[in-house]
């Protein structure tokens, strides 16, 4: 594969052109990768709006018919519901861990098999959460195993 990088003019927009024979998996995740760079998600919490790189996501959950987004250490209610996320966010390190949950792979510390073929994900911040059996298929897919 080559790469070929230009200097463009202050005036100029950058852009990113990707010519290929067949878009594999390991290109979608590039595309994907550069999207993520660029798009944020509104959150609030204490009545104020801020908004957050997905990077910065552990999870979304939804709770009482309302979708949280936890951080490390702060969790932001956004308006959007888990559906919407989980197709926004397709082909991410995004995935649907459960009926109500939407776990981001690169946060997970380690796996640990739990009960009735469930697993239990440890987050890089020490936080707990389940994975549902018929969504283990998935997760094995995204991380290769």
């Amino acid at each position: 594969m080559k790469i070929r990088i230009e200097d463009i003019g202050p005036n100029e927009e950058e852009e990113l052109i990707l010519r290929c024979r067949n878009l594999d998996d390991n290109l979608m995740q590039l595309i994907y990768g550069v999207k993520m760079k660029t798009r944020k998600i509104s959150g609030s919490k204490d009545g104020s709006i801020t908004m957050i790189h997905p990077k910065d996501i552990y999870y979304f959950e939804a709770v009482d018919n309302k979708v949280f987004m936890y951080l490390s250490k702060d969790v932001y209610e956004t308006k959007r519901k888990l559906y919407e996320i989980e197709k926004e966010f397709e082909g991410t390190d995004f995935f649907r861990a459960s009926k109500s949950v939407i776990l981001n792979i690169s946060k997970i510390k380690s796996l640990a098999a739990v009960f009735n073929g469930r697993f239990e994900a440890t987050l890089l911040n020490g936080e707990k959460v389940i994975i549902s059996r018929q969504y283990m298929g998935t997760l094995k897919n995204k991380l290769g195993i």
